[in-house]
């Protein structure tokens, strides 16, 4: 549950409800009655994989919104391992082929387990972004893929000591501790697919997704600007004159797109990545977009302390 949730009035045909949209890691949207927590949009439980590690016990079945699918994939088949060359290709089909992967919410285990999407998300603090005129959620996604194997608590500081490039994490009290990585090729590049980021928005009223695009390049990673998307931390806001702002990626901008469609309008320079959620608000009868540049040095970008504010024509 890593953000605050969406709060908004739900519109039934004959009356408004008070609602709560939330989408998580696991990418999926509930929109739920925030007094009584009935679902607005159906959801159904599913059978999900068992573990098989000695103690542990797991839930049969997970809520899953019946009408709305996944706004980023949740399986990925060895055959489809990215690869910009047949080598990196084949070391992360190899790579996937050891893990195992039976989709959302296979349990951790000591052989490894595929996590898709990763423990980014998805979806991450930013939370979604509501347009009431059009009763439209805006979310942005993450799609990269974790490695995580669990190992006895015991074993926590050797485990630690010989992975120190992986995040290694302690249960204390627990008989199982965990590491986790990231399932890259040898290029340093991921083996999922790309888009590795997306904005995309979803009809409340039907829970279609009404358009999806990619969201960030690699101009900041690795100087060239491919639309592959990025992972993206930070939110969107909707604002009344149906545009869409959001940094949140690992190349440095701040981009509006169009409520309509999700084409991209504009773009402005950051001086380094803007992992937060920008704000508006009017001063002297011209509005201004505001997002603070921080980095985050977890992703690799640099760190910044500028709040950078930009002036819309008038």
């Amino acid at each position: 549950m890593p953000n605050a949730g969406t709060l908004f009035e739900f519109s039934t045909g004959e009356e408004q409800r008070p609602a709560i949209a939330y989408v998580g890691k696991s990418s999926y949207l509930f929109v739920l009655d925030r007094v009584s927590g009935e679902p607005l949009i159906d959801v159904e439980e599913r059978q999900v994989p068992a573990g098989d590690v000695p103690g542990e016990y797991y839930s049969p079945t997970q809520p899953f919104p019946v009408n709305t699918p996944a706004l980023v994939p949740d399986r990925l088949d060895p055959d489809d391992a990215f690869g910009l060359t047949w080598f990196d290709k084949r070391a992360c089909k190899q790579e996937l082929e050891s893990l195992r992967a039976e989709g959302l919410f296979t349990p951790p285990s000591l052989q490894g387990t595929l996590f898709y999407p990763f423990t980014g998300g998805g979806a991450n603090w930013g939370g979604a972004a509501y347009d009431p005129r059009r009763n439209l959620l805006v979310i942005n996604m993450s799609s990269m893929a974790h490695a995580v194997s669990l190992f006895p608590e015991e074993e926590f500081d050797s485990v630690r000591q010989q992975f120190r490039d992986q995040d290694v994490e302690p249960m204390r009290g627990a008989p199982y501790s965990d590491r986790r990585r990231l399932v890259m090729s040898p290029l340093n590049l991921p083996c999922s697919p790309p888009p590795w980021g997306i904005l995309a928005a979803v009809d409340l009223d039907s829970g279609d997704i009404v358009w999806r695009r990619t969201l960030g390049t690699l101009e900041d990673l690795g100087g060239i600007p491919l639309e592959t998307g990025t992972p993206t931390l930070g939110g969107p806001i909707v604002t009344a004159g149906d545009i869409v702002f959001i940094a949140s990626t690992m190349d440095f901008y701040l981009r509006a797109f169009s409520i309509e469609t999700g084409k991209e309008l504009w773009k402005g320079r950051l001086p380094t990545s803007g992992n937060a959620t920008p704000m508006t608000y009017m001063w002297q009868g011209r509005q201004y977009v505001v997002i603070y540049a921080g980095g985050y040095s977890r992703i690799g970008s640099p760190p910044g302390d500028s709040l950078i504010a930009f002036a819309l024509s008038r």
